[in-house]
């Protein structure tokens, strides 16, 4: 007896998600792919992680696109895995489910006074500025001076969107609302703190560059916060890319007062650890940070010297952190899904049968695109091993029709978007970008979304 057509469920479709169904289309199985994405639109961070300000990372989407255009794997959005199926449900389903949904909280910065109103994570920020239809449409842009914790490129990101003028991002894809609210911003000092040294910032060069580029905004650093120990010049000389971030902020120093004319201003600041966030009457009203001091191998030690800044707002850019999902096993410290190379594993160490993970939720938000193909890899390499060695018994699910999940998701009333609503979505989007010359104008309403995508009348406002 021939084997059936190996049935696969993806949940989530970021650039992991859909790595991983690309892979596993070009196997030597006979497999049907489902991939399952909880919010109207496919590509994840790419879509809702990457600044307007920045198209040339977000072609990515244009590779991806292609690969879910071809066809042959079937693109299911605005079903929300936990709400209108589980896992039990897929197993009926699929013979094998891999997990893809990335990391889309902020890590937690536990430190006095991170909770007060006006303390942020950028995460959040993040995702409001590039539309994502999960958070309000307003944002409370009220400070003047601003504080933003972290030593990343989306420290970068979040300090360049605040101070930068919102009429420079109108040739983006910025929404609406976002242009709205950012135009009334009275910002006029941006903090970015870092509690190592130059050689240990985890900007990119390009990233970084940008910033001395921003029409009207200067980039100000502090030569008393440069200090380079062994571990700092090992750095240097072993990595062309810290080289290039040492002399780009070295060369930012010699900047002469006089130059600085803009008005608005992001200031690095280096061996500044954020130790609390100052609050009066519940809001924020300040920053504290201690002086630290390199320690030879390019971490740092407390001087025990304290510096309170002005700030009526705090960013905390240290770093993403993924979420639990039903009936999964979930890391709490790592904010992962425990998995041996892909295979998730229950509390005693053993491989929960045909569950697998890949990207972000599988190892944690570190690394590039190239990390993300290679984790897929790794992921649908085991899968297919296990699929050789478990043979015919491999095959559960007990509902093999490709209809048959669609039937379900009807019946619990989810409206289900295939790829043939996303090709609508997309365009009516390209449609509103047009009369401004723009590439496109994201619909940022959930409803919005999904009546478009639907072909369905768009509700009004």
């Amino acid at each position: 007896m021939s084997t059936p057509t190996l049935r696969v469920a993806i949940v989530g479709a970021g650039p992991a998600g859909i790595y991983a169904a690309d892979i596993l289309s070009k196997t030597d199985l006979d497999v049907s792919i489902d991939l399952f994405e909880r919010l109207p639109a496919p590509f994840g961070l790419v879509r809702y992680g990457v600044a307007p300000d920045h198209p040339r990372i977000k072609q990515i989407i244009v590779a991806l696109h292609k690969v879910l255009e071809r066809g042959d794997i079937r693109l299911l959005a605005n079903v929300d895995y936990g709400t209108d199926l589980k896992l039990d449900d897929l197993r009926t389903f699929y013979d094998a489910v891999i997990f893809s949904t990335g990391s889309i909280r902020d890590a937690a910065l536990p430190i006095p006074g991170i909770d007060l109103e006006g303390s942020y994570g950028a995460a959040d920020f993040v995702s409001w500025y590039d539309g994502h239809p999960d958070v309000p449409r307003t944002w409370p842009l009220e400070a003047r001076e601003i504080a933003v914790l972290g030593a990343g490129n989306v420290a970068l990101d979040v300090a360049r969107i605040l101070a930068k003028h919102a009429d420079d991002l109108l040739p983006t894809e910025v929404p609406q609302n976002v242009y709205d609210i950012l135009k009334a911003n009275p910002v006029t000092d941006v903090h970015v703190f870092a509690r190592r040294g130059p050689a240990q910032a985890k900007f990119s060069p390009l990233e970084l560059r940008e910033l001395g580029h921003v029409p009207d905004v200067d980039t100000i650093v502090y030569p008393e916060d440069f200090e380079f120990d062994e571990g700092s010049m090992a750095a240097i000389h072993s990595s062309n890319q810290t080289k290039q971030v040492v002399k780009t902020l070295t060369d930012w120093t010699l900047k002469e007062p006089e130059d600085l004319t803009a008005s608005r201003r992001i200031h690095l600041h280096f061996l500044h650890k954020p130790v609390e966030v100052l609050g009066e009457d519940g809001r924020v009203v300040g920053l504290r940070t201690e002086r630290t001091a390199l320690n030879g191998d390019g971490n740092v030690t407390g001087t025990g010297q304290f510096q309170e800044w002005p700030v009526q707002a705090v960013y905390r850019a240290v770093g993403y952190f993924g979420s639990p999902l039903v009936d999964i096993p979930f890391d709490d410290v790592a904010g992962v899904i425990p998995n041996r190379e892909g295979r998730v594993v229950d509390v005693d160490g053993e491989h929960l049968d045909s569950v697998y993970a890949t990207g972000w939720i599988k190892r944690g938000p570190v690394g590039l695109i190239g990390h993300t193909k290679s984790d897929a890899s790794e992921t649908i390499r085991h899968l297919a091993e296990d699929v050789a060695e478990g043979g015919a018994s491999f095959y559960t699910a007990t509902e093999r029709d490709p209809q048959a999940v669609l039937d379900f998701l009807a019946q619990r009333g989810a409206d289900t978007i295939e790829w043939s609503g996303w090709e609508l979505l997309d365009a009516y989007e390209r449609s509103l970008g047009e009369p401004q010359g723009r590439e496109r104008v994201k619909v940022v309403p959930r409803e919005h979304m999904v009546a478009v995508a639907l072909g369905r009348e768009v509700p009004q406002d």
